[in-house]
């Protein structure tokens, strides 16, 4: 059996601004109805597969564990990274877990690719188990079909072909176009899908080899470990002290017991929008998505999710256009990976779309600003059935909830009532209130804010099932 890790605490930039720091794109759909990260989940899972191990960040456990149970998938363990460390100490922290059975085979994978062949994928895992089970350490790479600037590659001893094992030569930063097109034309590179096999006895051994000294901060943070409801918390202050580096630094480009399985049949990271466009492109090069009309484009990208607004391209050649609600990108698409920078300039401007949605994903569900203005606020909240908010009071607000579906179960000072369907209530400032879905139903209800200041750290928090800190 095979234990998956999956890695799903990082925050990409390049997919700004559907993907930002608050709600990053492995919990988004690119085209189906599942995010990147339940597809991960699901094409490792079933026969062969044990349950999974997921590491997440403080802000996304909530979604992780929202999103698991959406596809059905019970984890193992769902661990909690203080703050993010990079790959290496998340690998090993894994490895550590699992050290009691140390010929248990673990395969790492992120959480943000797409593999559009999942049975194909997993062929490909199976049919380098035996390798891995004789001590190598697995890296899996894709066959490239064209000079692709936006990957690090693998170079191989010889021509690769899809599911025969190939020594790796070495690993090759991110190339410029004409370096991508000489490699290609060698027919000895293959993209670096970031994706490994091994068991835990070998991992274990190359970190105590390559990179020793990450091996006490990450025990300690285990061992440290505490029970948060679902999850397990690790010990802060140890996990700070381990180095901030990735595998492929740590043990990767230093171990010499590493192989390649050749994958052939489809796999992008999705790291920018020009790889979301290429993946999804009709005849003329056009992908849209959404509310969107193309007239007369050619290799253009249109994403729309921006409720009742429509986008239409007239004539756009080699152009990035996605609209959100509060913010939209048009770039050329050659540019497409310095999008970072667009989020990098928001930032130091102190512009909130440079890190955070209208939208705002709490445990309980959501809610979304409407409208602001001098003293006042409105806002959206959606309640999922069994959802309870923390039974909280406002210094500086009073608040005004309007019910549109579903039912609420309201507690304000020492009253307890049910709201239903165009009923309202109010709850003056200062006093102690909560809000509960108690149906079957998602709970949406307007709430009006009025008050001197409006901010969401204005909360002070008496009991929180959720156990926020």
């Amino acid at each position: 059996m095979i234990t998956p890790i999956i890695l799903a605490g990082g925050s990409g930039t390049r997919l700004w601004p559907l993907s930002r720091k608050s709600f990053p794109k492995q919990f988004s759909s690119f085209g189906g109805d599942k995010s990147l990260f339940q597809d991960t989940v699901l094409r490792l899972s079933g026969k062969g597969m044990n349950r999974p191990i997921v590491l997440t960040s403080e802000d996304f456990r909530f979604v992780v564990t929202e999103q698991l149970g959406e596809v059905g998938v019970l984890p193992e363990q769902v661990f909690i990274e203080p703050e993010g460390r990079d790959t290496a100490p998340a690998i090993l922290l894994a490895a550590l877990s699992l050290q009691n059975d140390p010929d248990a085979l673990m395969l790492v994978a992120p959480s943000d690719h797409a593999i559009p062949d999942g049975p194909a994928f997993c062929a490909a895992v199976a049919a380098a188990q035996t390798v891995a089970r004789d001590g190598a350490i697995v890296t899996f790479g894709i066959l490239p079909d064209r000079p692709e600037t936006g990957y690090g590659y693998l170079e191989v001893g010889g021509a690769p072909k899809g599911g025969a094992i190939s020594p790796l030569t070495r690993f090759v930063e991110k190339p410029d176009r004409g370096t991508a097109e000489q490699m290609l034309a060698t027919g000895r590179y293959l993209w670096n899908a970031g994706i490994f096999l091994f068991s835990v006895r070998r991992i274990l051994d190359a970190f105590a080899a390559h990179a020793p000294d990450l091996i006490p901060p990450v025990q300690a943070a285990l061992d440290g470990a505490e029970r948060d409801l679902g999850f397990k918390r690790l010990d802060a202050r140890a996990w700070a002290q381990a180095d901030k580096i990735s595998i492929d630094y740590a043990i990767m480009e230093k171990a010499d017991n590493l192989v390649v399985m050749p994958f052939p049949d489809g796999w992008t990271d999705l790291g920018d929008w020009e790889a979301v466009r290429w993946t999804n492109a009709d005849k003329d090069g056009v992908m849209a998505q959404g509310d969107v009309t193309a007239i007369d484009c050619s290799d253009t990208l249109l994403w729309s999710e921006a409720e009742g607004q429509a986008l239409v391209g007239l004539g756009l050649e080699n152009i990035i256009a996605v609209a959100m609600p509060d913010a939209v990108l048009v770039a050329d698409k050659r540019r497409s990976q310095d999008v970072k920078k667009v989020v990098d300039a928001l930032r130091a401007k102190g512009a909130k779309q440079a890190e955070t949605f209208t939208r705002d994903h709490r445990p309980w569900g959501w809610f979304e600003s409407l409208a602001m203005g001098p003293r006042f606020q409105v806002k959206r909240i959606c309640v999922h059935p069994g959802g309870k908010l923390s039974l909280q009071s406002h210094v500086h607000r009073a608040e005004h909830w309007i019910v549109v579906e579903g039912s609420a179960n309201v507690t304000v000072g020492d009253t307890q009532k049910m709201v239903f369907e165009n009923q309202s209530i109010y709850v003056p400032q200062g006093d102690l209130h909560r809000l509960e879905n108690p149906g079957k139903v998602m709970l949406t209800l307007i709430e009006v804010q009025t008050g001197s200041y409006l901010g969401e750290d204005d909360i002070v928090r008496v009991e929180d099932v959720y156990s926020r800190r």
